[in-house]
């Protein structure tokens, strides 16, 4: 019996956010590895934005919190791209700025690592205020770690999944 990429996606279409856990961990693990990325980053990005999972900075947090220290490096490297010296002083405690000594750069392992899951939130918070296009980078950031995507429980990958499908339809 073959892998069918459209059967799986199928059975997502029309907001099927309620499957066991573990069903949709198993399609979400078969079809991020035979869609394209462009096509998982979208879906990623609609659970992102999505009124039915937490809110943006809560989700952010929750995979700041489970995520290893070059993803955390990466993921607030994104966040704070847009974010100005003066905002960066001013977040989270004024951590950012602390830690950058006023001129932003790129967010080490080791500095990622100084930050607390409710900083990075009131960092994600600000920059979506900031620039509300932080969302798509981060769907597409988090795409490329599909693993992490899935500690975000069942109905987030039923939007992923669902978005995908809508995806494959086009």
């Amino acid at each position: 019996m073959g892998f069918d990429l459209g059967n799986i996606l199928q059975q997502y279409l029309g907001g099927a956010l309620n499957p066991p856990p573990e069903r949709a961990s198993a399609d979400f693990d078969q079809a991020t590895q035979a869609a394209p990325r462009e096509t998982v980053a979208q879906g990623v990005t609609q659970a992102l934005r999505s009124d039915q999972t937490p809110p943006f900075p809560e989700m952010v947090g929750q995979l700041f919190e489970r995520s290893g220290a070059d993803q955390r490096s990466g993921m607030l490297s994104q966040l704070i791209s847009g974010l100005s010296p003066a905002l960066l002083s001013s977040v989270a405690g004024g951590v950012l700025g602390r830690l950058f000594d006023g001129k932003p750069g790129q967010v080490t392992p080791e500095l990622a690592n100084q930050l607390n899951p409710r900083q990075v939130q009131e960092i994600a918070a600000t920059a979506e205020r900031q620039n509300p296009g932080i969302v798509d980078r981060m769907g597409d950031f988090y795409a490329e770690h599909p693993t992490l995507v899935k500690t975000l429980g069942g109905v987030a990958l039923a939007i992923v999944l669902g978005k995908m499908a809508e995806a494959s339809r086009r």
